[in-house]
């Protein structure tokens, strides 16, 4: 049995189970993902690692949302992190006992 809106459901007591599709409709406009430059990006990350700059607002000021920018910064500093190697730290005592060094940090 097909029903639509303006067919009435018979009462019978019963219950009937309804399917519904959510998705886009015909002729709905289609948006086009929006590029951002890297120069932009750069910009961007640079003027929110400022102290004291308030993320939100300034993505805000350049149109953007602000989880964008906090992606772009987060991004930005996993990728110095990553790019610095690790030293190691200076030895705090060394020892020479004949021709055996020891450094204790």
């Amino acid at each position: 049995m097909s029903t639509t809106s303006s067919t009435p459901i018979p009462v019978t007591g019963s219950f009937q189970l309804v399917e519904a599709f959510v998705g886009r409709l015909d002729g709905a406009p289609v948006g086009e993902r929006r590029r951002w430059s890297d120069e932009f990006k750069a910009q961007a990350v640079t003027a929110a690692l400022e102290p004291g700059i308030n993320v939100s607002a300034l993505a805000r000021r350049l149109g953007i949302s602000p989880p964008q920018l906090f992606g772009w910064r987060r991004a930005f500093l996993n990728k110095q992190s990553q790019g610095c190697p690790t030293t190691s730290p200076e030895p705090l005592v060394e020892l020479v006992v004949g021709e055996v060094t020891i450094r204790v940090g």
